[in-house]
């Protein structure tokens, strides 16, 4: 087929829609495809590899190689020109295969006479499924046109696959989405759990592939655009009100991509040479993820995750699969997403018995959200949304950031062995849910739990916590569209001081900017926002809404006693200006005649390392101070949290980091400030303990975890501890961890 036409790749696809459409094994129809691409393309070979697990391809079937190796002939990613393809996801043609580099003779296949080389990935949505091969005895490079030929069928084998066409014996030829999967992503919320896959967003399935009349699937795609052009401007519209430049620039990009004639016209190419509407859209949308796996500008992966959602948008208007399938909810869901915002899994609720995310981050709006709703979460986990499907068997260790998906026999009998051990620990926990956490050695420890929607107090009860030792303001914020009035923010502090029944409750003011950007804030470009322009900063900056919340806080408080702590405070100033705004307040609310708080205790959270050598009169002036363990530890050691690579690389058992938390408590102990640590690490009882025994007596974490981490402070004799801590330092270990875990697992 040297001089490939329009009419000839659509003789060739029709073609091959008939081989679909008749009733045949699956390795009969591979056999039949690659009769007839080889035919076709009047080359004396076609073969199709496939994988049989992650890093083997394997000869599936073949025209003009020898057929005892079919299923006999197997390659590792990477090896051979097949392996090449498969690996880099990129076409290679020459004349000269055995002159090529990376060329691996496979003498069971009889290829030795042929000379040129042709082969082409077999993706889906950047997905690689296997490769497609064509060879000739004469040398000569296949022409662009014949490559498109060969690409086309490529992706109508990926599509057939994923529909199950070519299921027969065999790893290579096994049913898509049936076996067991594990995906290793990261920790975004500790917790297991076990249920059925539900996805947010349900993939688009494209059933029809090939059309005889490219002018109808011409004008479907043009009022499908059209349709798609509309959509968008009226979600910029009605975007633009609100303020959010993150939001307007995703759907500029939107518009730009709608309107772009190079986007619209490769698709319309594709129809005239034969392809339905909706199968141009998803052989663009492939070829885009594709790109996205190779690209490493974070810019324009952004620009080609726009892409990809458009093309997703354009694929629901031309086959009429909506969000709403019809199918049932689980009674168990897990939900699967690339990405979710916080207003969207708060909708979920706690429901939902786990999430997982495709992308996402520990500080991520959605992250933030699942901690509040105490739902294991895992993030990052790859290719997740492209497995799943609605209503798979799931387990989430959201512990250890892994997913098991459609588990086997032994994985579903370990895991349900972990979470009823962890029922047992909870039960037992029960126990001593209203006794003081007091060690051996008569140290009393103070447990609170941390909390940021109202739906989380009643674990105020039921956890045994003192208290709220961190209520986080900013979620009420986070899943609006727009900034709360302030009578809706005295209505929730109202209701959350009524639902602690008399017990403290810390509430923290605004902690915006970093990774917390409010949607109807404009956005500030910074290049580490994490040390940027974020909380207390922005309150004193911008004092309107730090007054209202005040003001708010001391409405809600009707005379009872009121305790505010600032974050990210990082000199004394900083402190004193922002006490003086409580103070005004204080004033205004007298001057109205509204009753204010019989006491307002005022404290800080101590986040980056430079409070900590505040001058005295800041220790003396402030009320009390909360370490924030998860920034003051990023900050420490120069490790950002967001950083997968960096943020379990130092330990916070570390001996120079547990020398600075004993700076804090001695200059603390000096003026007899009250101090707290809040941070994951609060939850994690060895290092729970590790707090305990160097003077923090004070810990706030979320409710699941006061229950175990009681439990290890009433078995440990904090002294001796202390002791244990203090030699490993002197013998100038890095870490005390090990000779931690060897003395409490000696005292049992």
């Amino acid at each position: 087929m040297a001089e490939t036409t329009e009419s000839e790749s659509r003789k060739l696809l029709g073609r091959l829609r008939d081989t679909m459409a008749e009733q045949a094994a699956g390795q009969a129809r591979l056999d039949k495809i690659t009769h007839l691409t080889a035919d076709s393309m009047m080359s004396e070979v076609c073969s199709i590899y496939l994988f049989r697990d992650e890093d083997t391809l394997e000869l599936c079937a073949t025209e003009g190689l020898k057929k005892e190796a079919v299923h006999e002939t197997r390659m590792k990613l990477g090896e051979g020109l097949v392996g090449r393809v498969a690996r880099t996801g990129k076409m290679v043609n020459t004349a000269d295969a055995p002159a090529e580099r990376g060329f691996r003779y496979m003498p069971e296949t009889g290829e030795e006479i042929y000379s040129s080389f042709c082969g082409v990935p077999i993706q889906r949505l950047g997905e690689k499924l296997g490769v497609l091969v064509v060879q000739t005895k004469s040398k000569r490079v296949f022409t662009p046109d014949e490559v498109y030929a060969l690409e086309v069928v490529a992706m109508v084998l990926a599509e057939m696959t994923e529909l199950g066409a070519f299921v027969g014996e065999g790893a290579a030829l096994s049913a898509r989405h049936t076996a067991p999967a594990v995906f290793r992503g990261g920790a975004g919320q500790e917790g297991t759990a076990e249920g059925h896959v539900w996805l947010h967003e349900p993939r688009v399935v494209v059933t029809n592939f090939v059309t005889d009349d490219p002018e109808t699937e011409r004008a479907r795609l043009t009022a499908a655009v059209e349709q798609l052009r509309v959509s968008v401007d009226e979600l910029l519209e009605g975007a633009s009100g609100t303020g959010d430049k993150e939001q307007m620039e995703v759907l500029e990009a939107y518009r730009m991509f709608a309107n772009s004639k190079g986007w619209r016209r490769r698709m319309e190419e594709d129809i005239d040479l034969g392809l339905t509407a909706e199968a141009a859209v998803e052989k663009e949308q492939s070829q885009a993820r594709a790109r996205m796996s190779q690209v490493s500008d974070a810019y324009l992966r952004e620009r080609l995750h726009d892409l990809d959602d458009l093309a997703n948008r354009l694929l629901r208007i031309l086959t009429g699969q909506g969000r709403e399938t019809g199918a049932e909810m689980p009674r168990d869901p897990v939900l699967v997403a690339r990405n979710i915002g916080p207003g969207e899994l708060l909708d979920y609720g706690k429901k939902l018995r786990g999430v997982i995310l495709e992308e996402g981050s520990v500080g991520s709006h959605a992250a933030v959200v699942a901690r509040a709703l105490a739902i294991p979460l895992v993030i990052n986990a790859t290719r997740i949304t492209t497995e799943a499907l609605n209503g798979d068997h799931v387990m989430v260790d959201g512990d250890n950031g892994v997913v098991h998906l459609r588990p086997g026999d032994t994985v579903v009998a370990a895991f349900r062995d972990k979470i009823a051990m962890q029922a047992k620990a909870q039960e037992r926990y029960a126990s001593i849910r209203r006794k003081p956490a007091v060690s051996p050695c008569g140290k009393r420890v103070h447990l609170f739990m941390n909390a940021g929607l109202l739906a989380d107090l009643p674990s105020l009860k039921n956890s045994g916590a003192e208290g709220v030792g961190l209520f986080r303001t900013e979620l009420q914020f986070l899943v609006r569209n727009q900034m709360p009035r302030r009578t809706e923010l005295v209505t929730i502090y109202k209701r959350v001081l009524d639902s602690a029944g008399g017990k403290p409750v810390v509430f923290r003011t605004l902690d915006i900017g970093s990774d917390k950007v409010l949607p109807y804030m404009k956005p500030t470009d910074e290049p580490n926002p994490a040390m940027g322009w974020r909380a207390i900063r922005v309150g004193l900056d911008k004092p309107g809404v730090m007054r209202m919340q005040i003001q708010a806080l001391l409405r809600a408080s009707e005379g009872r006693p009121l305790t505010v702590m600032f974050p990210f405070v990082a000199q004394f100033e900083e402190f004193r200006a922002a006490r003086r705004e409580v103070d005004k307040a204080v004033a205004i609310e007298r001057k109205l005649g509204h009753p204010v708080p019989e006491t307002i205790t005022v404290g800080t959270m101590l986040e980056t390392p430079s409070l900590a050598y505040a001058p005295r009169q800041f220790f003396e002036e402030v009320d009390f101070v909360s370490v924030g363990g998860n920034d003051l530890k990023q900050f420490f050691f120069a490790a950002d949290r967001e950083n997968e690579r960096v943020r379990r690389r130092y330990d916070t058992l570390n001996v120079s980091f547990l020398s600075f938390l004993e700076l804090i408590v001695e200059r603390c102990s000096e003026t007899q400030t009250p101090l707290s640590f809040c941070g994951e690490d609060a939850g994690r009882p060895v290092e729970a303990v590790c707090l305990a025994a160097i003077g923090l007596h004070r810990l706030s974490m979320r409710p699941a975890s006061i229950g175990p981490v009681k439990s290890l402070i009433m078995r440990t004799d904090l002294d001796a501890l202390y002791d244990v801590i203090c030699d490993a330092r002197e013998r100038g270990e890095q870490s005390v961890r090990e000779s931690v875990m060897d003395y409490l697992r000696w005292q049992g």
